[in-house]
């Protein structure tokens, strides 16, 4: 297998270690450099795989330091990889600036098919995914309100991540912007031992997360406004 762009994209299980691809394995093992959101979090993975590789941190905090430095190494001829802590790096995770960086540069960039996360929700949650648009993790507090506003006008199917803390106060914003009965599906802990999806009306899924502790890791499907 041969081994010509400079930096790779590689995605990394969202959950269940076994969705690494073999070619992801050959590619992390070949590369001079691993970038990783965090170094913690992604070394349980490589020392699962045996992967031994100099690892090295880059994330939210220090990507526009570190950058510079990085194309210059690229360019240099070194080969890294970029991985996030899980799914496709730069889905709401690190690698935008990186890639556009590397695009300007010359430098050579190849993303690795592979987990995602909004993918499995989509599909599993019986709406339209014909046309769907990926909103991400909403605004915390600036500008918050102002996109659900927006987003009410939205007709195609609508994607979006959450932290478990947040689920609740989300979905009854929901609620208020896109009514009681609006379709939604909320998938938790994918690809894992307890993954679970709950499809329903906005109002029967609060009802049903309001009655214990919430876990995991967040995507909610919102289907757009009726026609």
């Amino acid at each position: 297998m041969e081994f010509n762009s400079s930096l790779y994209l590689v995605p990394t299980p969202i959950g269940n270690l076994d969705d690494m691809t073999i070619r992801a394995l050959e590619v992390l093992k070949s590369v001079d450099v691993i970038l990783a959101e965090d170094t913690r979090t992604s070394g349980v993975l490589l020392k699962h795989y045996e992967i031994g590789n100099v690892l090295k941190s880059y994330h939210i905090h220090n990507e526009h330091q570190q950058t510079e430095r990085i194309i210059d190494e690229l360019k240099s001829g070194k080969k890294m990889a970029l991985i996030s802590d899980a799914g496709t790096p730069a889905i709401s995770d690190p690698g935008f600036l990186l890639v556009r960086e590397c695009l300007a540069n010359d430098v050579r960039v190849e993303c690795l098919p592979g987990a995602t996360a909004f993918v499995p929700a989509l599909v599993s949650s019986g709406l339209p995914n014909d046309k769907f648009v990926f909103e991400g993790f909403l605004p915390v507090k600036k500008g918050r309100q102002t996109r659900l506003e927006f987003l009410t006008h939205e007709d195609r199917t609508m994607i979006f991540y959450e932290s478990p803390h947040r689920l609740l106060k989300t979905l009854n914003q929901f609620k208020e912007y896109f009514g009681e009965d609006r379709q939604v599906s909320v998938s938790r802990e994918l690809t894992k031992l307890f993954e679970e999806t709950k499809n329903g009306s906005i109002s029967e899924v609060i009802e049903y997360f309001s009655t214990g502790k919430i876990k995991g890791e967040i995507v909610i499907v919102v289907g757009g406004k009726p026609s």
